[in-house]
């Protein structure tokens, strides 16, 4: 058995840099067919630890840094470079939490029709029915698949929706060893900790947890994120375990910087958001685009608009377009009723057929 492996399970002793880029190099073996590979039991074991219970603060940083040495990277590329998208913002869950309608990706698109850069990532569906990744693809908006396309794509629309170019090629190794286990429900570590391993060039990120026992960890990679990306980080979590913002519930931030972190409370009474309810965030009908639609031309329920504009203002205000709370959920309502959150979908959709 590989020694990060029996380390993981025996809990007994921290894996370090090396060991993991001993790891990650067994499994490139058996993706060769290597008879020195990792074997497929090994990478299972390993996920099922992992996911019963998330590594400590050695054994986490390890890994996160060596994952981020073999992500493909954006320095040095044509029109990019450190800091490529300056002033942009991710908006990003760790998954799991209650069924909702695509929040995050209209909070995206809302505060980059007000006016704030924004590149998300995001995946398939996890726990619900419908992952941002899959919303995208019914609305006719294909992921980005490059850094140089990302970066076009932010310069022309504002927004752009990163590919997995941007994730370490070992994560789908990975998830092609343990088939036909499904890493996804394997690999809840994996999941949560998605939003840490892509390399996104942005300048702040928004995560929501959905799962209290995993904030530790999380904050750990939170706070190792923004030390070494230099990025901006608020890890947000509420009681009703949703993994973004909510306009119903008090909800935690944890704010991590480069040079230190902070924390806050948002109480949405407080930023002038009416009482509302976790029903009212629901997905409406029959068809979840149509309803996704919907929202964003001010058509929703009160309480999933309050709650995207919730949202969009914390990109607005992580990104430091502005630092008012309520300048920043007025611009975010004004998008919405005006038609510009529609029509920056649009402007997307245009795109997509024009470069097909």
């Amino acid at each position: 058995m590989h020694d990060a492996v029996a380390a993981v399970i025996g809990q007994d002793r921290p894996v370090d840099l090396p060991l993991w880029r001993s790891f990650w190099d067994a499994l490139h073996e058996r993706g060769a067919q290597h008879e020195r590979g990792l074997r497929r039991g090994e990478a299972i074991a390993l996920l099922a630890s992992l996911s019963t219970a998330m590594p400590g603060r050695t054994t986490l940083t390890a890994l996160l840094d060596s994952l981020a040495e073999r992500r493909p990277g954006h320095r040095g590329r044509a029109g990019t470079g450190p800091g490529a998208f300056d002033g942009a913002v991710n908006i990003v869950g760790t998954g799991g939490g209650p069924a909702t309608f695509n929040i995050s990706t209209a909070a995206a698109l809302v505060a980059a029709a007000a006016g704030t850069p924004v590149v998300k990532t995001g995946s398939r569906a996890y726990t619900s029915s419908m992952g941002s990744v899959d919303l995208l693809e019914r609305l006719g908006i294909p992921l980005t698949r490059s850094y140089e396309e990302t970066h076009e794509t932010l310069e022309g629309c504002g927004i752009a929706f990163a590919g997995p170019f941007v994730y370490p090629a070992e994560l789908a190794l990975l998830a092609r060893t343990v088939l036909p286990l499904d890493i996804r429900g394997l690999g809840r570590c994996i999941n949560a900790l998605g939003p840490f391993l892509a390399d996104m060039p942005v300048s702040a990120q928004v995560t929501g947890v959905s799962d209290a026992r995993l904030a530790p960890a999380l904050r750990t990679a939170a706070a190792h994120t923004a030390r070494t990306a230099r990025r901006r980080v608020w890890l947000a979590a509420n009681d009703p375990g949703a993994d973004e913002l909510l306009g119903c519930a008090a909800n935690r931030v944890h704010s991590y910087e480069p040079g230190g972190e902070d924390e806050f409370t948002l109480e949405p009474a407080l930023l002038g958001l009416r009482p509302g309810t976790l029903e009212g965030l629901r997905p409406r009908g029959a068809d979840p685009v149509a309803y996704f639609l919907a929202v964003l031309g001010g058509e929703g329920t009160r309480d999933a608009e309050d709650t995207v504009c919730l949202n969009a203002a914390a990109l607005t205000v992580a990104a430091h377009t502005t630092g008012d709370w309520h300048e920043a959920l007025a611009r975010a309502r004004a998008v919405i009723h005006d038609g510009g959150a529609l029509a920056l979908l649009e402007r997307l959709r245009t795109r997509a057929a024009v470069h097909a």
